[in-house]
């Protein structure tokens, strides 16, 4: 069967089968599910692909990956910002900062893993899972093996946070919404905020998506960073090069879909759009992503992500670490 025609099949099954409630119970959104079933897909069908299949797999990773984030923004507005108070916003920020750099320097000085596996790692488990990720990979042009690796190892560590905060609520003295603030600012994937909110209650489970959107919005400004941070770096290193190839070096690589989400979202926060266009989006901007990670999906082997060893998992595992503990003492000394 031809990639034109599987890939579409496999994200609306993503789709479909993220909304069952005992696989939504599990945090599980669409995008990891449709890398699931690409790598399946992949592993397993003997049909080898022609030059029409390995150009719509790449309009797939390329330019719907795109449209979904531009899309995605839609879902998003600033007076969410202001409904839960600058404290999230400043938890937020620390959160994203503290593990994005903790994570970077350790996988690349301490663990050293390939620079891309640990800067993926940390941006996705710093900002929002598997759509961080994907953002992220725009401006670093990774291998495939390495995004896959990357998302496996947030999804996997997403999903325990997810089942460790009603376990962590019963033994904290916070209140609802505190509590929510701390799930939003440390749960990796948005479907995991849900989850985990909703398995205390319903305010809870409120604040905590607000907060995860907020970490959501991030993602625009900490792309364009990285881009403008990674090209510095680039040049420093770049002492024996011809001025010719300098030159070349040093126009910074500007992610410009970033600038359609941040549009996205201000128009959402500015004009009331009609609830049939809200989901006309999100579905669009669900659907273009799995589209993405299903072509990922369908072009990873599983003997490379078996390769990587277990350094992955220990980075991962640490940042897990830092989002419960030092996420908990960061909402309940601001908030």
């Amino acid at each position: 069967m031809p990639t034109y025609i599987v890939l579409p099949i496999i994200a609306l099954l993503a789709i479909a089968l993220a909304k069952v409630e005992v696989i939504s119970a599990f945090g599980l959104s669409a995008l990891p599910l449709a890398i699931v079933f690409g790598m399946l897909y992949g592993h397993f069908s003997l049909r080898v692909e022609d030059e029409r299949d390995q150009q719509f797999s790449t309009f797939c990773k390329q330019k719907l990956l795109r449209v979904g984030i531009v899309l995605f923004g839609f879902g998003l507005s600033f007076q969410q910002i202001i409904a839960v108070g600058w404290q999230a916003v400043a938890i937020d920020l620390v959160v994203i900062t503290t593990v994005f750099s903790v994570g970077t320097f350790v996988g690349i000085k301490v663990l050293k893993l390939h620079r891309d596996v640990a800067i993926l790692t940390a941006a996705g488990s710093a900002i929002c899972g598997a759509a961080a990720i994907l953002a992220t990979e725009s401006v670093l042009k990774p291998k495939q093996e390495h995004i896959t690796i990357a998302i496996a190892t947030v999804v996997l560590f997403g999903t325990l946070a997810m089942f460790s905060y009603p376990f962590i609520y019963q033994w904290v003295d916070m209140t609802d919404q505190s509590f929510g603030i701390y799930i939003g600012s440390t749960a990796h994937e948005v479907a995991q905020a849900v989850a985990a909110g909703q398995s205390i209650n319903g305010e809870t489970m409120q604040t905590a998506v607000v907060v995860k959107l907020i970490r959501v919005m991030m993602l625009a400004p900490f792309i364009l960073m990285l881009s403008a941070g990674l090209n510095r770096i680039a040049n420093r290193a770049d002492n024996g090069v011809s001025k010719s190839a300098k030159r070349e070096k040093s126009v910074i690589t500007i992610p410009w879909f970033v600038f359609g989400f941040m549009a996205t979202a201000m128009i959402n926060s500015i004009v009331i759009l009609p609830e049939f266009l809200k989901v006309a989006f999100s579905f669009a901007s669900q659907f273009s992503l799995a589209m993405a990670m299903a072509a990922l999906g369908a072009q990873t082997q599983w003997a490379t992500i078996k390769a990587a060893g277990p350094k992955p998992l220990i980075l991962a595992l640490l940042l897990f670490i830092i989002l419960i503990f030092g996420g908990f003492f960061l909402s309940s000394w601001l908030v």
